[in-house]
């Protein structure tokens, strides 16, 4: 039977249990700062499975500082240990279940600021000093030293009052201040520019150092009148605690590693980037960010600074992590629009960090049912970001197997007929592919029906399968004929 998992109470839990299953590499040799740590973790991270590396001895930083490159990286047993799933379970299995824990949410809960972990120390106005944590140059091309990419940035909506919580990239500007970059339509600058409106200060809390469950709900986009922190609180099946702010009136969780009391004042703007982002690319130029003014920092003793390398993959830190939430929270939205049929969802880790590309696996019921799917996933709030390529294939097709999602598209797809182009659609100014750059806030999708044809589908030629009766012989024999492991799922079978 499947042992029942109970999820990581913090960072540090979570990175016991990923050792446990050898899943951690600890660098005890002293590195730099300055592109050494991002060049192990691409070097590293080649192969799909590498280990997550802790930095435990970093040049320019205080003993016992330390830093976590890649926590989920590819690995599909790290982002089940995150959730509180056990490990061995199938892509498309864990996709299930990070849906079902999305469709539960629960409430924070506020808990005394006295003795909670990330309140052992305190930075307060002229004492803060960001440049002792790890923050790190990840490319040679980097503008900075970047302190938040595996991060969780709160803002308070100023109209509902509700905490948004995000994930952004920050780079140290200072001493006591942060760069904070946002593309269009990202709940935090909405936050900052109605504030802005009001010529108003915008607060803001930049936590470092998080569990991964965390850094999993504030990558994604949830709507904008429900907090990211209910969905955390769902992930991990326990409300997240959180503690008041110390020099702004937001609030912060307890177990994180770091947290940063900000404040944006109207028009504080500074020049920040490029960075290298997660098409592995850099797709904007140094330009104006919002500059954050640090008035407190609390964090653990020996604190761990997380980092999310942005690179092609598997290299990617955000790919198999939006492969699998991002799937989730589609899958979602579809179910909630009453969509019928729907067999699975897969946001392809290798297009630009699960960005890029997202498939549809679903049982036609009716005419036009492939199309409206089509329409539905490019748009809705979880996959509407970015994506270009929206492709539907029919319920015998896993979605998360390229080879029979290309073989879908070779056999099934007719171009001329089954290619549909949507414009104007939300980007963001990283994608490489729009230009003049002023142009890439707008991008465009592709709407590819790989499916059956619906009108001919009763004619249509049948596929070759393995009869159920057959694999299920085979299966039971797998070692006793000589191959090693266990014998490969098979999504569609004969009956």
């Amino acid at each position: 039977m499947e042992e029942m998992s109970i999820a990581p109470r913090d960072l540090r839990d979570w990175i016991a249990r990923v050792d446990a299953i050898g899943q951690l590499r600890r660098i005890t040799e002293p590195v730099s700062r300055n592109e050494e740590m991002g060049a192990i973790t691409y070097l590293a991270h080649q192969e799909i499975g590498a280990p997550a590396l802790l930095f435990e001895v970093i040049r320019d930083t205080p003993k016992g500082f330390r830093a976590l490159w890649n926590p989920i990286g590819s690995s599909v047993d790290r982002f089940a240990l995150a959730i509180g799933e056990p490990t061995g379970l199938g892509v498309m299995e864990l996709v299930q279940r990070c849906k079902t824990k999305f469709s539960t949410p629960i409430p924070p809960v506020v808990v005394e600021r006295e003795g909670v972990p990330v309140n052992e120390n305190h930075l307060h106005d002229d004492k803060v000093d960001l440049r002792g944590f790890p923050a790190a140059r990840h490319w040679a091309g980097d503008g900075g030293e970047y302190i938040g990419t595996c991060d969780a940035i709160i803002t308070r909506d100023p109209d509902g009052g509700w905490l948004n919580v995000g994930t952004y990239r920050q780079m140290v500007q200072g001493k006591n201040q942060v760069g904070l970059y946002l593309s269009p339509g990202k709940d935090a600058r909405l936050h900052i520019e109605r504030y802005w409106s009001r010529n108003e200060p915008c607060e803001v809390v930049m936590c470092w150092g998080i569990d991964p469950a965390l850094f999993i709900a504030a990558s994604q986009t949830f709507p904008k009148t429900v907090s990211e922190l209910d969905f955390v609180g769902g992930i991990l099946g326990r409300p997240v605690e959180l503690v008041k702010g110390e020099r702004t009136s937001l609030l912060y969780p307890a177990h994180v590693e770091i947290a940063a009391e900000g404040v944006i004042a109207p028009g504080s703007q500074k020049l920040e980037g490029p960075f290298g982002e997660f098409t592995g690319y850099y797709g904007r130029p140094e330009d104006y960010a919002f500059l954050v003014d640090v008035k407190a920092v609390h964090h653990r003793d020996n604190p761990i600074l997380t980092h999310a390398l942005m690179a092609d993959y598997p290299a990617n830190e955000c790919a198999l992590l939006y492969a699998v939430a991002r799937s989730a929270r589609i899958w979602n939205d579809l179910d909630r629009l009453g969509v019928p049929g729907i067999k699975g969802v897969y946001a392809h880790p290798a297009a630009a960090g699960g960005f890029g590309m997202t498939v549809v696996s679903l049982e036609q019921r009716y005419a036009g049912h492939a199309p409206q799917v089509l329409a539905l996933a490019a748009q809705v709030p979880g996959g509407a970001y970015y994506a270009k390529w929206i492709i539907a294939v029919d319920e015998d097709v896993d979605p998360s197997n390229t080879n029979q999602v290309i073989w879908a598209m070779a056999t099934r797809c007719n171009p001329v007929e089954d290619i549909d182009i949507l414009r104007q659609t939300w980007s963001t100014w990283l994608d490489p592919a729009q230009n003049p750059p002023e142009e890439r806030p707008y991008g465009s999708k592709a709407l590819v029906n790989a499916c059956m044809e619906h009108r001919h589908i009763k004619d249509f030629s049948r596929r070759t399968k393995v009869r159920r009766s057959v694999y299920e012989s085979v299966s039971g024999r797998w070692r006793e004929l000589g191959f090693t492991g266990t014998p490969p799922k098979l999504w569609s079978l004969q009956d």
